[in-house]
């Protein structure tokens, strides 16, 4: 004799990122963050390109990182301001990220990053998960999440008003500030690059930024810089070209007026016999 199952002792299936909300509702703190992100994602990706020939990677900026559920939802979920899980696809099934779920994926990011307005003590937070008197549970720090719980290797605090940086790095259970090497940067070993702050000019805006070097201490360009430093090349070989050839203008009447044939000009300039005659 069948006998049939009871459904009801069966726990619903954890859900997915369609399921879950892609916003807590809050403001982004300044005008900044916004073009601080675009800047860290821009210049890095022929960095990602090598180190993803596949293209499986994702940047998330100001997503949240599901880690456990809650109810609401979203106190179960942190979201950096920008972050990076290495070996996922940008895509599930088709459909573009509406969040990061760790029960889904598995793969933690390997850094993120948090932009901070105010002194960090948000960002710093350590305080852990716990059940208050009243029985209700204590939302963990970010920090405490971060290193108890998703276990990210690496973790900055940007402070905008300072334009201070602190980098952490995850080892044997627990973060540990890092030192800046001799140029001020934060080596990033695995990712072959290193993270430090720059003063510039980026969309409208002077002021400082975090950005990325490689581990020659060269600055790692976006795409609007590469393309303006490629037309500042093309400018300076039209003008050597220009310049070289007003000198080869000068110098033909000179040689011809020595008594050289136009075929020892053209050999002499490296010329042929045409141009001598064209730019004399």
């Amino acid at each position: 004799m069948t006998q049939s199952v009871d459904r009801t002792i069966i726990p619903p299936a954890f859900p997915d990122h369609t399921q879950l909300p892609e916003s807590d509702g809050t403001f982004v703190k300044n005008f900044q963050e916004h073009p601080q992100s675009i800047l860290l994602t821009d210049s890095l990706e022929s960095t990602l390109q090598a180190l993803h020939p596949d293209g499986q990677y994702a940047i998330g900026q100001d997503s949240g990182i599901y880690w456990r559920e809650t109810d609401p939802p979203e106190r179960g979920a942190e979201a950096p301001d920008w972050f990076y899980v290495p070996n996922v696809p940008p895509r599930l099934d088709g459909q573009y990220r509406r969040s990061y779920v760790l029960w889904r994926e598995y793969i933690v990011p390997f850094i993120a990053i948090e932009f901070a307005s105010g002194d960090g003590s948000e960002e710093r937070d350590n305080t852990p998960l716990s059940r208050l008197p009243d029985g209700v549970k204590q939302k963990p720090g970010k920090f405490w999440v971060y290193e108890r719980i998703i276990r990210i290797p690496y973790y900055a605090i940007y402070l905008i008003q300072t334009n201070e940086l602190e980098v952490y790095n995850w080892l044997n259970g627990r973060y540990h500030r890092l030192e800046p090497n001799e140029r001020g940067h934060y080596p990033i070993a695995t990712m072959g690059v290193e993270l430090g702050v720059w003063e510039g000019s980026y969309q409208n805006q002077t002021q400082h930024w975090l950005r990325w070097w490689d581990t020659e201490g060269n600055l790692l360009l976006t795409g609007s810089e590469l393309a303006k430093l490629e037309r500042q090349r093309a400018e300076a070989e039209r003008q050597r070209a220009d310049s070289a050839e007003q000198s080869q203008r000068e110098a033909i009447p000179k040689l011809l007026a020595m008594g050289l044939s136009v075929e020892q000009v053209a050999e002499a300039l490296c010329l042929s016999v045409e141009e001598v005659a064209r730019l004399g």
